[in-house]
């Protein structure tokens, strides 16, 4: 028998300048999932909220709030980014480029800019990845830039599952 894990996160010797990761699955944003995310953030823009109101808009429909769309994004990367974090850093920029509508199915991509071992200590470093979110249609929506600290290999502890399967595995 042979046992797979599923990789989470990267440690810094795993990253190299010029990768790209492209992140998997997609996400479609649903009215609900935006409705949601702006009556828990108190984000009660009417454009967002109210039917009547965005078709008077100049984009005639609802669109969904920015912080959705860079959430879900950022969302999708930390299985490939930040799943072995110590820290989030920075973010940089973050740009919205388009306008994502209700029913939009966003997916994303990272590409590593940059990696620096750590000044201060050695166990660890920074690496620097632009993600990009994009609609079903390729049209890219959002785009920012961030610092992740990542540990190095060796200086982690394995994780023990509080498990076994049936098999002792």
């Amino acid at each position: 028998m042979t046992v797979h894990e599923r990789p989470y996160g990267r440690y810094f010797e795993e990253f190299e300048v010029g990768d790209l990761y492209r992140h998997f699955p997609g996400k479609t944003i649903t009215e609900s999932d935006d409705h949601l995310f702006c009556l828990l953030t108190m984000n009660h823009h009417p454009l967002h909220l109210d039917d009547y109101f965005a078709e008077q808009s100049q984009f005639g429909r609802n669109i969904v709030a920015g912080p959705v769309v860079y959430s879900l994004v950022f969302g999708m990367s930390i299985p490939d980014v930040s799943g072995k974090a110590i820290a989030n850093l920075e973010t940089e920029r973050l740009l919205h480029r388009a306008p994502t509508f209700h029913g939009d199915t966003i997916y994303a991509e990272s590409r590593v800019v940059d990696k620096v071992e750590s000044k201060s200590k050695s166990d660890r470093g920074i690496v620097t990845v632009e993600t990009r979110g994009f609609n079903q249609r390729g049209e890219e929506v959002c785009f920012f830039r961030r610092k992740v600290l990542v540990p190095k290999e060796a200086a982690v502890k394995p994780f023990e599952r509080p498990y076994t399967s049936p098999n002792g595995d």
